[in-house]
């Protein structure tokens, strides 16, 4: 790919339409339709809903293990507007031997990190795998900040006992997401760009599709698959107020999969990331604190020393987004309500490290709050930021769900790596490996399997096109936005860093309300072309439900793990709960909780201390 590539020469090199996976329909497959009682039908191999780390990685993986599958990737915006290009930091993985660093250690830093919550038999698969994952991106060109020796450069991160978070500056994840954008269209991926997911049709017990709408023109569409793979990234938008997450993070992949029978794993467990902008959330990547940074509070102190004495400002990211909003609760920080804050201190790092390892977050900074990190503190407080819970996946080789020809990747999934609190550096790792396995398991299954009848998939179809018929038939707009504002801070209020009974009672109440509200909405635009308005519709639609099923989670785990922080049980109780929570919800969207019990294996649960 070129320095000159362009969004004009992307769509008109890499991308496709719906019509075009129509004609490439056999004459046997139009025959099977007909005799199913459906019309020709958009049909391919293996469909990738998503375009960002994971997505691209499992395109490419699934048309090497098979090249005779048609692979299509379908993305509501460009790759390079993905989640995975707002990773700043680095990607962990163990590169590097000769300091003691094993995989076995990164494993055990993802189980502790995870407060035990970590399926560890996947787990240690995936720290083996992360390592090679980090020489694949360099051999696929990936630009990353080198050594005097020209290796890899790594830097430390929060929770690690080892140095292993490889880094390219302060970029990482813009410049992953461009590698493996690289390596996908050097591949000869093809793209479904402008699409947004609305359902995945399953029928007598396996996935048969995807029911899909073209955003520029409107159209609704079910596209049938022998396999389809969910990238769809994760659901932190539900706090829209305060998150890192970009817009389309609204967990429309993990939406549709609960509706089509998969579990939500550990809805409840959302990650807090200690440093964003005051005014919106925008990150402050952890790399500034691992290259050095300060936490202070109004007084002048680092008060990590009184939360983690071991690793200070270092700590795992639930413990120090719990003691930055201590101090704040607690009187020691500046600013009133949402706009209070704690400050983050690079100046003695110096201009030039801040300019050369740090570049985006001085731009950042001077973006969002009009301070330059090379001359002021920066004022930075907790953000919504990452959801280890996702898609329940069943089996991590494949990367499989309990529906045959779903499976699921990065973000969007819940295979249990990162447990009750990610360690940073761990998510766009996460990304690349079960990207790679997931497209391998997807081809492999594709390469042996049947096409559906597509009866689901029409049913699905003729259901969102009515919907959108009646939807939009006028009513006012500012209702749902009104809906979208008060959604993100009852959240933020009754299920942020810390939790009571009671806050989770009084959410359940409101979104119940919030809900109902949503049902009885009526948007003011008929024209389908570029319909913006429906388009966050039915995103909010998704972020109520994964906000319902979070909140259900929460009020059933009646302890404190991870970043899941109760103030009425503020003990780890490993007796009833080392174990994850299943929603699961039935066709009248009426939602269930369920158990499963967490895989240990060498890891014997323990009192975390840093």
């Amino acid at each position: 790919m070129t320095q000159q590539f362009t969004r004009r020469k992307f769509l008109q090199s890499a991308c496709i339409t719906i019509s075009a996976l129509t004609v490439n329909m056999s004459g046997i497959e139009k025959a099977l339709a007909a005799a199913a009682g459906v019309g020709p039908m958009a049909t391919c191999d293996i469909l990738i809903i998503g375009s960002g780390g994971a997505g691209l990685r499992a395109a490419v993986a699934a048309m090497k293990k098979n090249p005779k599958l048609n692979v299509v990737v379908v993305s509501k915006c460009m790759p390079s507007r993905s989640a995975t290009c707002m990773a700043e930091g680095g990607i962990n993985g163990v590169t590097d031997f000769s300091k003691g660093d094993s995989y076995e250690l990164h494993c055990f830093d993802t189980v502790k990190g995870g407060d035990y919550l970590v399926d560890q038999d996947s787990t240690l698969k995936f720290c083996e795998q992360a390592g090679p994952a980090i020489l694949e991106l360099d051999y696929l060109g990936m630009p990353f900040s080198r050594t005097a020796e020209g290796k890899v450069k790594a830097r430390p991160f929060g929770g690690a006992s080892k140095v292993r978070c490889n880094y390219s500056a302060d970029k990482t994840g813009h410049i992953v997401a461009h590698t493996c954008l690289d390596d996908a269209l050097s591949n000869g991926v093809k793209f479904l760009m402008d699409h947004e997911l609305l359902d995945v049709a399953v029928d007598n017990g396996r996935c048969e599709g995807a029911v899909l709408r073209n955003i520029r023109t409107g159209e609704i569409a079910p596209v049938r698959a022998k396999a389809v793979v969910l990238a769809t990234g994760g659901y932190t938008r539900i706090f829209w107020n305060r998150t890192s997450t970009p817009y389309i993070a609204t967990g429309d992949g993990v939406a549709a999969a609960l509706r089509a029978g998969v579990p939500f794993k550990d809805a409840e467990m959302v990650q807090f990331h200690p440093t964003g902008v005051v005014h919106g959330g925008v990150l402050i990547t952890e790399a500034a604190r691992g290259e050095g940074g300060y936490l202070l509070n109004n007084k002048g102190e680092r008060f990590m020393k009184t939360y983690a004495p071991a690793k200070m400002e270092l700590g795992p990211r639930d413990i120090v987004a719990r003691a930055i909003e201590t101090e704040i609760r607690e009187g020691r920080g500046y600013g009133q309500g949402l706009e209070a804050y704690v400050l983050l201190d690079l100046r003695h790092l110096g201009k030039e490290k801040i300019v050369h390892d740090l570049p985006q977050i001085r731009h950042v900074g001077k973006l969002f709050e009009n301070i330059d990190l090379v001359d002021a503190p920066m004022v930075i407080r907790p953000t919504a930021h990452y959801s280890m819970g996702g898609i329940d996946v069943a089996t991590f080789d494949d990367m499989a769900t309990t529906v045959p020809g779903l499976f699921a990747a990065g973000e969007a999934s819940c295979v249990s790596i990162h447990g009750a609190n990610r360690l940073g550096g761990n998510s766009l790792a996460d990304a690349v490996v079960t990207g790679k396995i997931a497209g391998n398991g997807a081809a492999a299954f594709a390469s042996q399997a049947d096409f559906g009848a597509g009866k689901r998939l029409t049913d699905l179809t003729g259901r969102w096109q009515d919907r959108f018929r009646n939807t939009t038939n006028g009513g006012d707009a500012k209702q749902m936005y009104s809906i979208r504002e008060e959604m993100g801070a009852q959240l933020w209020d009754n299920m942020g860093i810390f939790r009571t009974q009671s806050k989770l009672d009084s959410l359940t109440s409101t979104l119940a309300d919030l809900r109902s509200r949503y049902d009885a909405l009526r948007v003011p635009n008929a024209n389908p072309v570029y319909n913006t308005v429906f388009t966050e519709y039915v995103e909010l639609g998704n972020m109520l439900q994964l906000a319902q099923a979070a909140c259900l989670a929460a009020s059933e785990r009646k302890e404190s793990r991870g970043a899941h922080t109760r103030e009425d049980f503020p003990k780890r109780d490993d007796a009833n709960f080392l174990k994850h929570s299943m929603v699961t919800m039935d066709e009248s969207g009426k939602m269930r909780m369920g158990w499963k019990e967490v895989e240990i294996t060498k890891f014997k649960p323990e009192e975390r201390k840093y």
